[in-house]
């Protein structure tokens, strides 16, 4: 036999409470799996609302989207992680860059950070470096890019890239024109095993590549990729074409292919419209996937604005680990400010 039980009776707050979490339940349901629903704690005790409310979507697989003084929005379904999207390679701190310096032996004229003969060097230093390329071994980062500037401008950049290949692979971008000398000597003292060379180069004949770098670079970075292939290095080439020049996309390949540069790493980008730049891409930090990037000033978003404030983070460059979480969570917060401002509007 049953007994009947009496109702429970529930104290005003927890009853108001019930209430708001029902009006939302019943808000939640009207709306798609990403839409939100708002309620308003104005005839409620606010604190003992939104407790239950915050119970309900963890058990219902919901989540707070935002918690006012008087009101509440909640997403229907949980937000995607923004980074369970991405592929590893291009989650934030799984490589890092480095400006070694900004003084350049070129003045190209997109230049996304304003390199020349005459900027100032802003160089990196070799303790930074090497506590850089440490932590940034325990942080996980998988390989260090070093940058400028013109890196092989440092007369002591063999023993900075050594004590980076001492700890994770590395890539050091250069303008390829600077292998005789003193500075081949150095070349040929870094760890062939463990870096990558990868060289400037826009185009397949000198046309292209001259106007925006000057006249004779073309002719000079294509002696310097047969260098550092000689010496026994793995070599990269990177272009940085225009829209307007994109038609040049096929003859590049093939001239690269015929320096042996194999299609992996034949690395085309578009222009950006940063630094000296006058026309190109727009890239700011909530179009761009970031790149942890560290210069003399601090950490940047990205190389490509690794000299504008806008993408400036902190000059705080150490713990490293620090730095790499900032970004990340900067990035998972505009990325769910994006999806929270898309809103789904049927019109039929």
């Amino acid at each position: 036999m049953v007994t009947p039980t009496s109702p429970v009776s529930l104290p005003g707050a927890e009853r108001t409470a019930m209430g708001v979490v029902l009006d939302l339940i019943e808000g939640i349901r009207r709306v798609p799996t990403g839409g939100t629903a708002t309620v308003e704690l104005r005839q409620a005790h606010p604190a003992a609302a939104l407790d239950l409310i915050a119970a309900w979507c963890a058990a219902s697989g919901n989540e707070i989207v935002v918690a006012e003084e008087l009101s509440v929005t909640v997403r229907h379904g949980r937000t995607p992680d923004p980074l369970a999207q991405l592929d590893p390679s291009q989650r934030p701190g799984s490589r890092v860059w480095v400006y070694t310096n900004f003084d350049c032996n070129l003045a190209c004229d997109y230049c996304c950070v304003r390199s020349s003969p005459k900027a100032e060097r802003r160089a990196i230093g070799a303790d930074r470096l090497q506590q850089i390329a440490r932590e940034a071994a325990d942080a996980g980062v998988s390989e260090l890019i070093l940058t400028g500037g013109e890196p092989f401008l440092l007369n002591d950049l063999d023993d900075l890239v050594n004590s980076c290949t001492d700890q994770l692979p590395t890539t050091l971008l250069t303008n390829g024109m600077l292998f005789r000398g003193a500075r081949l000597e150095r070349l040929r003292r870094m760890d062939r095993s463990r870096l990558t060379l990868q060289v400037s180069v826009d185009s397949a004949t000198p046309a292209i590549h001259d106007s925006h770098r000057g006249t004779g670079s073309w002719a000079k970075a294509v002696t310097g990729i047969r260098i550092a292939h000689d010496e026994g290095f793995r070599v990269k080439v990177a272009a940085t074409l225009p829209a307007d020049q994109i038609h040049e996309l096929d003859p590049f390949h093939d001239f690269l292919d015929t320096l042996g540069i194999s299609r992996e790493d034949q690395v085309i980008r578009a222009l950006a419209h940063r630094g000296v730049s006058d026309s190109g891409i727009e890239l700011t930090v909530d179009s761009l996937i970031p790149e942890v990037t560290i210069t003399a000033d601090g950490v940047y978003w990205h190389p490509v604005a690794a000299d504008h404030d806008d993408q400036f983070v902190t000059r705080d460059i150490f713990p490293l680990a620090d730095a790499i979480a900032e970004i990340t969570r900067r990035f998972v917060e505009h990325r769910r400010a994006a999806d929270r401002a898309a809103e789904w509007f049927p019109c039929a």
